[in-house]
């Protein structure tokens, strides 16, 4: 099939893109296209106006300090997979998009595409809740930040209002040397996840840990923090035994049944999948600054 008739529209700055979008309506943003242009061609989504903002260079970019590291909306996946600076103080991010698609498709998708679709089964939405992240949009009436919890609103909704444009995503990196792991489940890798899990633990050098993080994405609309395992997780020795009782925590997390798995089955996944994210997690937690390394 082919998508519906629409008018093509591409914008060569910020100011121009958010005049077209509060001027237009039924209209959508192109950044990367590897999911609009899908649901265009099958007719899931028929916009009367297509905002192409791939001429914004002031959309895409990676800042990262000590105290915030700021990634533009235009970035694309695969120059976030092989930043170095941003693996430096948030590797959990590469490991996430090792999992989005292939090559192709991260060299064209970008950060905000992904956070913005929020597909149940995108790695990304997952990864920006573990971190805190805030997505920040402008419109007319000024910038507005909001927190990754309450940007994702339910299947491929966000609080998005239809004049604003999401221009970054930012979050607070977490300590030097703390632990991170990504796993999902999927028929084959590139697939869509059926089960994925993000965790995050910053220990002490007893093994005590004092931050824990631990969302899954896949079981329902929206990724989901499972906040009973964090709170099992604050404060106690890393031990197999407490992150066995922290995946089972996950498993008691709400899950939908669709045409490619039932409910019962994702559950199994999270308790299964959340156990190996935590035993990396805690693997990998040191007083040092985890190794670089340059994706293939």
């Amino acid at each position: 099939m082919k998508p519906a008739r629409f008018t093509y529209h591409r914008p060569a700055s910020m100011s121009e893109a958010i005049a077209l979008l509060a001027r237009l309506d039924n209209a959508k943003v192109l950044a990367g296209g590897q999911s609009l242009v899908p649901l265009m061609n099958f007719r899931l989504a028929a916009p009367e106006h297509l905002i192409d903002i791939n001429a914004i260079a002031e959309l895409s970019g990676i800042q990262v300090s000590a105290a915030a590291v700021r990634i533009g909306a235009m970035t694309r996946q695969r120059d976030a997979e092989s930043s170095a600076e941003l693996y430096a103080v948030a590797p959990v991010v590469r490991e996430a998009l090792a999992h989005v698609g292939h090559l192709a498709t991260r060299n064209r998708g970008t950060v905000g595409g992904s956070l913005c679709h929020l597909d149940m089964a995108a790695e990304l939405p997952v990864v920006m809740l573990a971190l805190a992240a805030e997505v920040e949009a402008q419109s007319p009436r000024g910038v507005r930040r909001m927190p990754m919890h309450a940007f994702a609103l339910d299947m491929m909704t966000t609080a998005l209002a239809p004049d604003e444009l999401a221009t970054s995503v930012r979050f607070t990196p977490w300590k030097p040397g703390h632990g991170y792991a990504f796993c999902e489940a999927a028929r084959r890798h590139g697939d869509f996840a059926m089960v994925s899990v993000c965790a995050l633990l910053e220990t002490d050098a007893h093994g005590r840990i004092g931050r824990a993080a631990l969302v899954l994405g896949g079981m329902g609309a929206v990724p989901q923090r499972c906040a009973a395992g964090e709170k099992l997780l604050v404060n106690q020795i890393a031990t197999a035994e407490l992150f066995a009782a922290a995946a089972a925590e996950a498993e008691k997390l709400d899950a939908v049944s669709d045409v490619h798995v039932e409910a019962w089955y994702r559950r199994r996944l999270a308790r299964v999948l959340t156990l190996r994210a935590l035993t990396e997690a805690g693997r990998r937690c040191s007083g040092a600054p985890q190794t670089q390394r340059t994706p293939a």
